[in-house]
């Protein structure tokens, strides 16, 4: 198999991300059309998310080991039957209890299969360009709001919400069991690992001195502040937006603002922290993403909604593919599966508050002033953490996008 089969699993992982991403992430534009049908709560309705990521979180973590011993490809699998029933499963949903099990278990655990497993995947492919390729396949979740977004809203106005889940569920199955049928283990993936501090000798960085390091958890601690400072304005912008009096297919248009934005971001912050290094771009971005979220509280125009969402969308997308490379940077190939795996669980508790804090308050004070101004304390506290990375102990860093010779 050739060398440039590489950039066919990049294809695979951001076409993986983007419809399981997008699919789960659709609950924010089922929300209201849902309430209104069902009579369900807001803050009922936005659990399930909360569930999704809890549920991702630790699922990553356990779908990372099973893709070491078994490989993606029998992992990714899983994950597109599973996803694809979640949904079909949760379009029938009659009670509550029911939608927050299918929804927010289900989807969160089929999601849980592609992100953290792909990228440990596409960064065993890449000698060169491995900044590039992580940013490519996290480009994918950037996507997402630009494509399944809209077509969720489309569906939803034609059909109403049940049949439109019904039909996301079975394109999933079409989209994601082919794709995950192509994925490839490199045959014989040789590792660079002898610059990284956790790497001795060749031998197998132990775990334990891993996650009590003070990299690993500057590392977990950041990404968890950050994904809690963005999760709950993500979700509840288009309601917000609606709110404001924003026609609901343009609000969802700020949502697919926000994701072309993203992955300009990636590409910014990506070009950014190759030539200035990643910590300084990986701050200040998270001081970006603070500052813009204080700022949706003097929004109301459409206009205005647009300029703040390319900024937004902009930090929040582009600081994402900086953690794994962090990641790899500070552990080497041979572990950053696992730690990768260990630090979305992390993430993934964080963006587990937003939705359903989010929904709480709206339900409570009927705006969500209160979830702008938390957010952007925590944003502000991420950015904090932050600053408390350790010196990479490589001396050339490698490049977050550089080009092979």
């Amino acid at each position: 198999m050739g060398v440039s089969y590489r950039w066919v699993i990049v294809a695979l992982g951001a076409l993986m991300s983007c419809v399981a991403i997008g699919a789960m992430f659709s609950l924010a534009i089922f929300q209201e059309p849902i309430a209104t049908a069902t009579g369900w709560s807001h803050v009922g309705i936005a659990s399930a998310m909360t569930l999704n990521f809890i549920v991702m979180g630790f699922g990553g973590f356990l779908w990372v080991a099973a893709s070491d011993r078994f490989g993606p490809r029998v992992v990714v699998l899983i994950g597109s039957v599973l996803l694809g029933l979640a949904l079909v499963l949760a379009s029938r949903a009659e009670t509550l209890l029911q939608f927050q099990l299918t929804y927010g278990i289900l989807v969160g655990l089929a999601a849980s299969t592609f992100f953290a497993p792909m990228i440990a995947a596409t960064t065993a492919w890449f000698d060169e360009n491995r900044g590039l390729a992580v940013s490519l396949v996290s480009a994918g979740m950037g996507v997402a709001p630009m494509t399944i977004s809209p077509f969720a809203r489309w569906l939803i106005s034609a059909y109403e919400w049940r049949p439109a889940m019904l039909i996301i569920g079975i394109a999933t199955w079409v989209l994601l069991v082919p794709a995950a049928l192509l994925v490839r283990q490199r045959a014989s993936a040789e590792t660079a690992d002898a610059g990284t501090e956790f790497a001795a000798e060749g031998a197998r960085p132990q775990l334990s001195k891993v996650f009590r390091s003070p990299q690993f958890i500057v590392l977990g601690l950041t990404f968890f502040a950050c994904c809690a400072a963005h999760s709950g304005p993500i979700f509840h912008m288009v309601n917000y937006a609606t709110i404001c009096g924003v026609a609901p297919m343009a609000a969802v248009s700020i949502y697919s603002v926000e994701g072309l934005a993203g992955l300009g971001g990636r590409l910014l912050y990506g070009s950014l922290a190759d030539r200035i290094g990643v910590k300084p771009v990986l701050v200040a971005s998270l001081l970006v993403q603070a500052g813009a979220l204080a700022t949706y509280l003097l929004v109301s125009e459409l206009t205005e909604f647009y300029a703040l969402a390319i900024v937004f969308g902009s930090a929040y997308g582009g600081v994402m593919p900086l953690y794994a490379v962090l990641a790899r940077e500070y552990f080497g190939q041979r572990i950053i599966g696992t730690v990768l795996g260990a630090a979305t669980m992390l993430s993934s508790l964080g963006m587990a508050f937003g939705p359903l804090i989010g929904g709480w308050i709206f339900d409570t004070f009927a705006n969500y002033s209160w979830l702008f101004i938390g957010s952007a304390i925590v944003g502000l506290g991420a950015a904090a953490i932050a600053l408390a990375f350790p010196p990479l102990a490589r001396q050339k860093p490698q490049p977050v996008f550089g080009m092979a010779p």
